[in-house]
């Protein structure tokens, strides 16, 4: 039997933390915005996995497979979905400039090679201490209250505060990239522009502080790097700050809210983590997998092309869902149940291909680090359940919840 997908949900709808919209009047089906879209998936894994949604002109793909094919595959699933649906009088009043996550090869491949330099093993591990200062700084805030507010009290300022470090910005200054980071990804379209404007010109008093003081930083590498000569315009190089902001931290709150419900749902793991902490790593692995904090992307067909016995025109916009490939019983077994020894796991929470997160190591330590110290500290740490788990809006492809109550026991 096929299930149809029935809009109702536009994307305006407002929030306080809404990590923005895929586009302009882009409506989700009703099953697909809530905390528990998994039996959706499995129902369209099962009747329609390549569903064509006539509403919004565009196809829905479910299985692991299929998600995996579209990710991987730049030549006949274009990532340049915004520069094709804007003109060009759209993009110059907009000052528009993609970053990687909206390009194609060849000018993604020598953008992304820059990117990467800010993420290197090397470089991501020499911020574990500090990144360990942060955890700390923020659990003493609570330690005697005997509550706290993972999204609020840590899984939300945490990657801010890394990321805000590594772009040079000093603490007096953090809340109003806090806010600029909010404002960023709100659905009020105005106000998203007006922050941008406003943290552009700020980064822009950085950026030119940096040419005259160089320091041994990511900007300082950004602003000597160079692409066949050329060194990285103005524009491209804002583009990639709101990139690290965005990307870098609704990732990494997600992720440790999402493990924590996880957590929480199956108690004994808590234990289990508490008594061998090396199994923290692979427990963040099934985090990912489990509730992946980004559950859908967004392509566009540059040419006709068949998946799954359906054909896909060129020009067509198409949604891989990452959320519904990771639950896929061909290639997880028992995949509604989580296993935070589960081997392998070659979940797609980060991607595929040319477009994998720059940024995974650096969401993994910080959420490796967070539960370290949570579990060292805290011999007790439960979800307070008289407060009902609310999904951040589904406007966007993120997924989380907007607040984590919990209680805990001091160690």
């Amino acid at each position: 039997m096929t299930t149809s997908i029935q809009p109702t949900h536009d994307e305006d709808q407002p929030s306080n933390r809404n990590p923005g919209r895929l586009s302009r009047g882009f409506i989700l089906p009703e099953l697909a915005t809530s905390l528990d879209p998994f039996p959706w998936y499995r129902t369209m894994r099962e009747s329609e996995p390549i569903h064509y949604d006539a509403r919004n002109n565009l196809w829905h793909i479910f299985r692991y497979n299929d998600v995996q094919r579209v990710l991987t595959d730049p030549t006949n699933f274009s990532s340049e979905v915004a520069q094709s649906t804007m003109t060009e009088e759209e993009k110059k009043q907009s000052n528009f400039e993609p970053s990687i996550l909206n390009l194609d090869p060849p000018r993604h491949r020598q953008l992304r090679s820059l990117v990467t330099q800010a993420f290197t093993p090397r470089t991501v591990a020499r911020l574990a201490p500090r990144i360990t200062e942060i955890v700390n700084e923020h659990l003493d805030r609570v330690a005697n209250t005997g509550k706290i507010d993972i999204i609020a009290d840590l899984a939300y300022p945490l990657p801010v505060i890394v990321i805000a470090e590594l772009l040079g910005v000093p603490p007096h200054d953090r809340d109003r990239f806090k806010h600029w980071s909010d404002a960023v990804v709100s659905p009020n379209t105005q106000e998203s522009r007006q922050a941008i404007r406003e943290m552009r010109g700020y980064l822009k008093e950085i950026t030119d502080q940096h040419r005259i003081d160089p320091k041994e930083d990511l900007i300082t590498a950004l602003l000597s790097a160079q692409i066949n000569g050329k060194h990285l315009t103005e524009r491209e190089l804002m583009s990639f700050y709101v990139l690290l902001l965005v990307a870098g931290n609704e990732t990494t709150t997600n992720l440790i809210g999402n493990a924590l419900v996880s957590f929480d749902e199956y108690p004994e793991t808590i234990d289990r983590l508490r008594g061998n902490p090396s199994l923290i790593p692979t427990a963040v692995e099934e985090a990912l997998r489990f509730r992946s904090p980004v559950q859908r992307m967004i392509r566009v067909a540059t040419a006709d092309v068949t998946i799954g016995g359906q054909t896909i025109k060129a020009g067509q916009m198409v949604t891989p869902w990452i959320g519904s490939a990771n639950r896929d019983e061909n290639q997880f077994p028992d995949p509604d149940s989580f296993e935070i020894t589960r081997t392998p796991n070659r979940h797609l929470a980060f991607g595929h291909g040319i477009h994998f997160c720059v940024g995974a190591p650096l969401s993994r330590i910080e959420a490796k680090i967070a539960f370290e110290v949570l579990f060292q500290r805290f011999s007790t740490i439960r979800r307070d359940r008289s407060v009902p788990l609310r999904r951040i809006p589904a406007a966007s492809a993120f997924f989380g919840v907007q607040e984590l109550p919990m209680t805990f026991e001091l160690a």
